[in-house]
């Protein structure tokens, strides 16, 4: 072990990118700014903007201003918060939609094209809450907590029967243009906020829906230990298939303190990486090979982040082996001469002359935080002043009181109230329309810059008032619950067309879900080449276009 921590890519990547960008970020808000000033005439995807460039300024001002963990720079005067302020007000047009839910695509200066299309996916609309809600608590202005908080609340008003999400979602009609659920392309990151979102705010609603989804995709889409994609209204198989941006789930699971099932996933998941020495976009469960289309490997981060969490759930000395074989792959089948390349094939390991953003941010990032807290919690992650959120993007939020706690100490210290005569950033003057039913914000207008607003006037509390509406029920109390003669009759037609199609043949998740309790075993799980899962007919090859984008990203 002390021969890969001194191994000298780890310490470039890691010691020398950290001490250097201290010095660095006294020029990043100029450099930044320079970069803003050409590209605003651009369009750009909403999320990847929000998690890559907005969550990477958030989280460097947050680090840069912070005398509590050492980090401060005297010199340092807001300018990346500044810039976060002017590229989020830049995006708010995305969200003016019937459903709440935001365009995929905007133009920095000009707002939305006329032809931007109306389809989004679910994780690119519901994966903002983190990004937008810390810039709201730092800022004072609530506005860009609530247009991200309305576009998790428009998609799941529209969620099956099932409490199942599709991949993708028409933002004007609420019309599902794809009806697969699954945890992996599209919706990944969805599942990924609502409970980080809990984490970091401390907003019940988020829980409950996570809570709710998480059951959900437990009952409808987990075989253990894979997961498969699911009809939305069925819950019919509709492809046994394995794809790598599953592979963050079994560290939610960690974060959920659902540890067993974590366990098993991440050991088949990792079989996979065993077998070709990387993860393909894509495996057939069913045929146990790769899917078709999907043969590259393009540096996810994934699997790292799974391992990491795991390692600090059960300290189990497999994951840092686990960690070395990833290390190993990567430095002796993706090294190139500037840097880091995809795997165009991971069996006959071509490489691509491409490096994604988010190796640095994410994948070698989650390898350090491994090896190094198999040393010992010395650094600030695990032994800093706050706890930290992840972002998708693998940008460190820090639960500070003005973040996490910003209702309370408003309302018993006083030391983070953003109130009257407070200065509140602004946004454009516009009208936030085509509210939810259960939306409850109150109708104000979106404050202009320079105004003064009293904060408690136009913030809603988050997620609800503790003690409000006594003997309702979560799903009550936000109006998002189905009645019980709707569900019984729904489970009724569901089993009914259940019979008619072919399913996957895997042993019940239920009888295997059990593990001693005392014990932290693994269940043997097979190499995918012993083909683990069958499948009745169907087995036409799917050719899914996966996104660019990370989620975790989706």
């Amino acid at each position: 072990m002390p021969s890969l921590l001194s191994t000298p890519w780890i310490h470039w990547l890691f010691w020398g990118i950290v001490n250097d960008s201290v010095q660095l970020l006294n020029g990043l808000a100029e450099m930044s700014g320079l970069i803003f000033r050409h590209m605003q005439d651009k369009t750009v995807s909403v999320f990847e903007t929000t998690i890559r460039v907005l969550g990477g300024l958030l989280s460097a001002h947050l680090i840069a201003s912070d005398y509590a963990t050492g980090m401060k720079i005297q010199s340092y005067d807001d300018q990346l918060l500044h810039l976060s302020v002017d590229l989020a007000q830049r995006m708010l047009p995305a969200f003016d939609t019937p459903t709440g839910i935001p365009f995929g695509s905007v133009n920095l200066l000009h707002g939305v094209d006329e032809d931007e299309s109306k389809i989004t996916s679910t994780a690119g609309g519901g994966t903002l809450t983190l990004e937008f809600g810390v810039l709201s608590r730092l800022t004072g202005n609530p506005v860009f907590e609530q247009v991200t908080k309305n576009a998790v609340r428009g998609i799941w008003a529209r969620r099956s029967k099932l409490n199942l999400v599709g991949a993708h979602i028409n933002v004007f009609t609420g019309e599902w243009t794809q009806k697969d659920a699954g945890i992996g392309t599209s919706i990944d990151s969805f599942y990924e906020y609502l409970l980080k979102a809990y984490l970091l705010f401390g907003d019940e609603e988020y829980l409950y829906i996570f809570q709710e989804a998480y059951k959900a995709a437990m009952k409808y889409l987990h075989h253990d230990p894979w997961y498969v994609e699911v009809n939305m209204n069925s819950g019919t198989t509709v492809w046994p298939l394995f794809n790598s941006l599953q592979a963050f789930w079994p560290g939610l699971q960690v974060l959920a303190g659902d540890i067993d099932p974590a366990i098993r996933t991440h050991h088949a998941f990792f079989s996979v990486w065993k077998r070709y020495g990387f993860t393909p976009e894509g495996f057939n469960l069913a045929t146990s090979n790769i899917q078709n289309g999907q043969r590259s490997y393009p540096l996810r981060p994934e699997l790292m982040e799974s391992t990491y969490w795991l390692f600090k759930a059960t300290r189990d000395p497999r994951y840092l082996d686990a960690g070395r074989d990833m290390v190993a792959s990567l430095q002796y089948g993706a090294r190139c001469p500037c840097g880091y390349c995809h795997i165009e094939d991971v069996e006959s390991h071509k490489q691509d002359d491409h490096m994604e953003s988010f190796f640095l941010a994410e994948t070698v990032k989650y390898l350090w935080l491994l090896f190094d807290l198999a040393i010992g919690p010395d650094n600030i992650v695990e032994n800093g002043p706050y706890k930290y959120i992840f972002s998708t993007e693998g940008h460190l939020l820090p639960a500070t009181p003005e973040i996490a706690l910003v209702n309370e100490h408003c309302s018993y210290f006083g030391a983070f109230c953003k109130g009257e005569g407070g200065q509140i950033y602004g946004t454009k003057g516009t009208l936030l329309g085509h509210q939810e039913a259960n939306d409850t914000r109150s109708d104000s207008k979106w404050v202009l810059s320079g105004q003064h607003v009293n904060l408690k006037d136009s913030f809603a509390t988050s997620g609800f008032i503790k003690g409000q509406c006594l003997g309702l029920t979560h799903g009550q109390k936000f109006g998002i619950a189905y009645s019980d003669e709707e569900d019984s009759a729904y489970e009724h037609e569901s089993k009914i067309q259940a019979q008619g199609h072919s399913v996957i043949v895997i042993p019940s998740a239920a009888t295997r879900q059990s593990v001693d309790s005392g014990e932290n075993k693994l269940i043997d799980t097979k190499e995918p080449s012993e083909s683990p899962i069958t499948i009745t007919n169907r087995t036409e090859n799917k050719v899914d276009n996966v996104s660019e984008q990370n989620s975790t990203d989706s």
